[in-house]
């Protein structure tokens, strides 16, 4: 079986217990990257229903929301469900600019609370299909077919999907969520070779040089940010703008600054000196006991 048709049934399965146990159809969630396009495209072909959500992340490349909007467009014109979600705190609508301050600690590679409050927690009780692959990244090399959202690794549960495990019924049966990732034995040369063949039209960011599209600053791009910042330096700005804030509400209630200016904290932040064996945010070495946020 070719991965394209691997794919399609695992997501036709996916779709059966979607309607089965949460009579919802399947949730697509759809960054404006190319595993997103593959996996609607596969929506498409496998003939399931389905309906599409974008988290906006309010640092997204401009290049990725226009991008949205067009697929979104689109969409809707043959009858898909679309939306986008707006990012909510403790209640209320935020921001990457509005959250630096508020959690007196910018996104780090150890520290990721942006994707918690940005991107993560937005379809409980739904079957949701995310582009997710093994060979992105070391941190998604065990990532399954199937599995459960957890807090750690420790605490999610996968599924041998292709090969019928049981196990997800209890899962379902609680309309826990449950994640589908259907390209998730692609390679990139796979992913590159569909969208080709398929003729879709992708994200005008990889025509620009970049090879991810994700949040600008994101810390796991790494020296590649400097680029983003350079194409868009607005967002500079506004990163330098939230750091010089951030100092204020961490000085305001006692928390330690190794920084005096926000121009201090953007030069650390850049260099990403989180790595074993340094410095952590709070002066504490990696991996030993950190004062809290």
């Amino acid at each position: 079986m070719d991965l394209e048709h691997k794919a399609i049934e695992r997501l036709k399965e996916a779709a059966k217990l979607s309607e089965f146990y949460y009579q919802k159809p399947l949730l697509l969630t759809y960054s404006g990257g190319k595993d997103s396009d593959v996996c609607l495209e596969l929506c498409r072909r496998a003939g399931v229903p389905f309906e599409v959500i974008h988290s906006l992340t309010t640092a997204d490349a401009p290049e990725t929301v226009y991008h949205v909007r067009k697929v979104f467009h689109k969409l809707e014109m043959e009858g898909v469900k679309c939306e986008i979600l707006h990012p909510r705190y403790e209640g209320q609508p935020t921001s990457m600019w509005a959250l630096i301050p508020q959690k007196r600690l910018p996104p780090t590679r150890t520290k990721r609370w942006c994707c918690q409050i940005l991107k993560e927690g937005s379809s409980p009780h739904r079957c949701v299909v995310l582009g997710v692959r093994k060979h992105e990244s070391i941190g998604r090399a065990d990532a399954e077919v199937a599995e459960t959202q957890g807090k750690s690794k420790k605490d999610r549960l996968t599924f041998d999907f292709d090969n019928g495990d049981e196990r997800i019924i209890a899962v379902c049966q609680t309309k826990a969520e449950i994640k589908i990732h259907p390209i998730v034995d692609w390679t990139d040369r796979d992913v590159w070779h569909f969208l080709t063949d398929a003729k879709t039209e992708v994200n005008p960011c990889y025509s620009m040089g970049f090879q991810r599209v994700g949040c600008i600053g994101c810390p796991i791009a790494g020296k590649s940010r400097w680029r983003e910042f350079q194409q868009w330096p607005k967002f500079e700005n506004l990163y330098r703008r939230a750091f010089a804030r951030m100092l204020e509400e961490r000085k305001a209630c006692g928390k330690p600054n190794m920084w005096k200016t926000a121009d201090d904290v953007f030069r650390w932040w850049m260099e990403d000196k989180n790595l074993e064996g340094q410095l952590d945010f709070f002066g504490n070495e990696i991996g030993g006991k950190t004062d809290g946020a």
